[in-house]
């Protein structure tokens, strides 16, 4: 059977696009909620007890809930998938777990519910990330394992930039009469989709990804290193690209929560700054196949210590800039540069893997880029109050560290790590 015209287009296992498509779904209905959720409960649809925390802190909580379950659960995430050797079962698992939370939200008008289905959501997320990531990996060689990790990671990012414009549209434009059904408000209609989008995401894996054929049960113990067993190397090398997508997803956190101050410095509105978020993860997604697949032939190591000794005076240009149009573009070549480091990073990791391990060792990585967003986020909103440029400074100052930490831990060939 020839190929499809897409798969020609990217030259591309077809599995690994429609893991591409389905987690783009799926993203563009998780990220509606970033939106969506802060309005349902400033809207009073919400209450109930606040566990002596103001709404605007409760809200913050339930929104980082997130991050901080799927980050706990990956590894025993990645780990179940290796146990019985079924990465297709445990996307759908959490896809299944996605389509139900996301409808639940229609029905939670209390905090508790919220928190519970925002942790439900974290357990899905840790299952679908860490066996799509791991299935991506198996399906590639490593001549082309940096484009596919760039392929894959590109679409889930258009998914997850184009949600929170959608949602604004869609909840400032209800209710909306829907036949059979009747009115339903802005907020329902939001979580409708989202829900639709991850079932849609489940409906394509289901049909048209299956497992590798060398993918098998292992029953070998959970290998998670930390320290190099290699002289020479204090780390590692997993555990320092895990380290590294930290620190790079770290910048990415700096600037969302500093927003009302960022409009103040830069004399703007919502909308530039939303151009401004945005050009990170155009610029991202754009950028990661070409370097993905420029690493494969080039090699990961050399992209992943130029793009972070970029980020250095990117991201601390972003703390001095005073004019809109500087922000969107040190963002739009902060993307470029993360491109560079999250691409080959991943790459790199999938080439290390153990067999029988990929779920639980890729997932240090995946987990590691969730709490690298979480601390920037504490970081930025702590730290502005001793100066806007504070929090770039710190961000700057770890993508000296990483450079540090690719150099000295990390092998310039796999083979070197043997």
């Amino acid at each position: 059977m020839g190929k499809s015209k897409i798969e020609n287009l990217f030259d591309i296992d077809r599995r690994i696009l429609v893991l591409g498509i389905a987690r783009m779904a799926d993203s563009f209905g998780n990220s509606f909620l970033i939106v969506v959720l802060p309005l349902y409960i400033a809207s009073k649809s919400v209450s109930g007890e606040l566990f002596g925390l103001t709404e605007t802190l409760i809200t913050g909580f339930i929104l980082g809930l997130f991050g901080l379950i799927t980050s706990f659960f990956q590894p025993f995430a990645g780990r179940l998938s290796d146990r019985f050797g079924k990465r297709k079962l445990f996307v759908l698992l959490g896809l299944a777990i996605f389509t139900i939370a996301n409808f639940s939200y229609s029905l939670a008008h209390s905090y508790t519910l919220l928190m519970l289905i925002r942790s439900a959501q974290g357990i899905a997320a840790a299952f679908t990330i860490t066996a799509s990531l791991a299935l991506v990996s198996e399906l590639s060689q490593h001549k082309n394992r940096g484009k596919n990790m760039g392929v894959y990671n590109s679409f889930r990012l258009i998914g997850f930039g184009l949600g929170p414009l959608a949602s604004g549209i869609l909840v400032g434009n209800g209710p909306y009469n829907i036949p059979l059904i009747g009115s339903i408000d802005g907020f329902v209609a939001s979580f409708c989709l989202a829900s639709s989008a991850a079932l849609l995401s489940a409906i394509l894996v289901s049909f048209l990804v299956s497992d590798p054929e060398n993918t098998e049960p292992s029953k070998k113990k959970m290998k998670i290193r930390v320290t190099s067993k290699e002289k020479g190397r204090l780390l590692d090398p997993i555990f320092a690209l895990a380290l590294v997508t930290l620190i790079m997803s770290f910048g990415f956190a700096l600037l969302a929560p500093i927003e009302t101050k960022t409009n103040q410095r830069l004399a703007q509105g919502a909308f530039k700054f939303s151009l401004e978020f945005s050009a990170l993860i155009a610029a991202l997604a754009i950028t990661q196949p070409i370097v993905g697949k420029a690493s494969d032939r080039y090699g990961r190591r050399v992209f992943i210590v130029i793009g972070l000794i970029c980020l250095i005076p990117i991201i601390l240009a972003e703390g001095m800039v005073t004019q809109p149009w500087e922000m969107i573009t040190a963002r739009a070549l902060q993307g470029i540069s993360a491109a560079m480091v999250f691409a080959p990073a991943l790459a790199l990791a999938g080439d290390l893997t153990e067999k029988g391990q990929t779920g639980s060792q890729l997932s240090v990585v995946t987990m590691a880029f969730g709490l690298g967003i979480s601390l920037g986020s504490f970081l930025s909103g702590y730290a502005v109050r001793f100066g806007y440029v504070v929090p770039f400074i710190v961000g700057a100052t770890l993508a000296v560290i990483g450079v540090l930490i690719v150099t000295t831990q990390v092998p310039k060939n796999v083979d070197d790590s043997d």
